[in-house]
């Protein structure tokens, strides 16, 4: 809608000014036509004295400038602007999808078969701290390996002193071997200890969780078998969040990783909260033109949940650089013109070659320079469309259109 607004103020100026300057070329168009010679006959008519001859002055003797009295120019609210060198900012504006920290998901599950003896964490969404215990399992084979560590523990014992070296020395094999297995089992070495000290075989084998967080899914019951490798939980810790948005081919060149982002949700756009860049992704889908970029944020509160949506917005600094108000600039097609203001009424149109749009400013690669005037707005002639390109068109072949050096 902005630039169809510019475009809308672009084709009033151009408008203004042309028709203005034809007027002024053509004064016989604004007087009455006058009455047949026999009418006049006998007639004296009030004014006659003054000549009815176009006003010289008011005519343009440089090619390809325009003249229009300043008055006149007043009248119709011309409005003129200088070029400067201003800081720019580009703002750029996307939907994200919260999504968990990958680095910080964990899963639950074990290295053999066995069943679920008692359940202490039963329900999605619940809490747990790390080392928290889940749940407890029985597995024959955990208790056959527990019963061989003792034999190895008690060979080792009567064994270990043995007159014969390789008797000696198989004992204590036999004890690491069975250990390794244990800890391949991820069989903490604190219960390698107690069962040492114990020299009592544990039925159940307690399960704690890795990390602190929350659950997310829970995949058994009491009483549930379970086999190698099948997930049991899934917990996340939730204090530390991603959003995953889609950045335009075209905006991929502005975002860099460590950059700021002001995220709001829908419900409360009161609140602001900042999140960083942190990953450009490397694909770009050639469907949408688009590709994602991770931003991560805090979320101590965990007011933001997995699979909501999130406005986010990017500004980034591009420096100071030569730039025009967007509604001075008349563009049609690949053409950008803007009307330079040379005083007293003059006015010269002027190709430019634009770059970086951001808001309502306009970055200037070629075509004027620091310290010039320009016409930036006026509203006054309203004409369709097709007027607006002929006119355009048809100054592409002027001699003043010119590409300032």
């Amino acid at each position: 809608m902005s630039r169809r607004r510019h475009i809308g103020k672009g084709s009033l100026l151009i408008l203004t000014i042309v028709g203005l300057a034809w007027l002024t070329s053509h004064p016989a168009m604004l007087l009455p036509a006058e009455p047949k010679q026999d009418e006049m006959a006998g007639m004296e008519m009030p004014g006659m004295e003054q000549s009815r001859t176009p006003d010289a002055s008011r005519l343009t003797p440089e090619a390809g400038t325009i003249t229009i009295p300043p008055e006149r120019l007043q009248t119709i609210g011309v409005k003129y602007g200088q070029v400067t060198r201003r800081p720019l900012e580009k703002t750029i504006r996307t939907v994200g999808r919260v999504a968990v920290d990958e680095r910080r998901l964990a899963k639950v599950t074990i290295k053999f078969h066995g069943w679920i003896e008692e359940l202490f964490v039963s329900a999605l969404g619940d809490h747990v701290k790390k080392g928290q215990r889940l749940f407890t399992i029985y597995s024959p084979d955990l208790v056959a390996t527990q019963e061989e560590y003792l034999l190895a523990l008690q060979s080792r014992k009567q064994l270990g002193e043995s007159e014969f070296p390789e008797v000696a020395g198989s004992s204590q094999e036999l004890l690491e071997a069975t250990r390794h297995r244990l800890h391949l089992w991820d069989i903490s070495e604190e219960h390698i200890r107690d069962l040492e000290r114990t020299k009592q075989v544990r039925k159940t084998l307690p399960i704690h969780s890795p990390i602190a967080g929350t659950v997310i899914r829970k995949e058994v019951v009491q009483g549930t078998h379970v086999e190698p490798g099948q997930e049991l939980y899934t917990i996340v810790d939730l204090s530390r969040i991603w959003i995953l948005a889609d950045i335009y081919e075209y905006e991929l060149s502005f975002v860099k990783a460590g950059q700021k982002a002001a995220v709001t949700l829908s419900y409360d756009p009161s609140t602001v909260l900042t999140g960083r860049v942190g990953f450009v992704y490397p694909m770009l889908d050639p469907k949408t033109r688009t590709a994602k970029v991770r931003f991560e944020l805090a979320n101590a509160d965990e007011k933001l949940k997995p699979d909501m949506y999130a406005n986010v917005e990017l500004r980034v600094n591009l420096g100071t650089r030569l730039a025009i108000p967007q509604e001075a600039i008349i563009e049609s097609g690949q053409k950008q013109v803007v009307f330079l203001h040379l005083g007293g009424g003059k006015l010269e149109p002027r190709l430019i070659k634009t770059g970086i749009k951001t808001g309502e400013w306009s970055e200037v690669l070629t075509g004027l320079k620091e310290g010039e005037h320009i016409v930036t707005s006026a509203n006054f002639l309203i004409d369709s469309e097709s007027r607006l390109k002929s006119v355009i068109e048809s100054m592409g072949g002027m001699p003043g259109m010119k590409m300032s050096e």
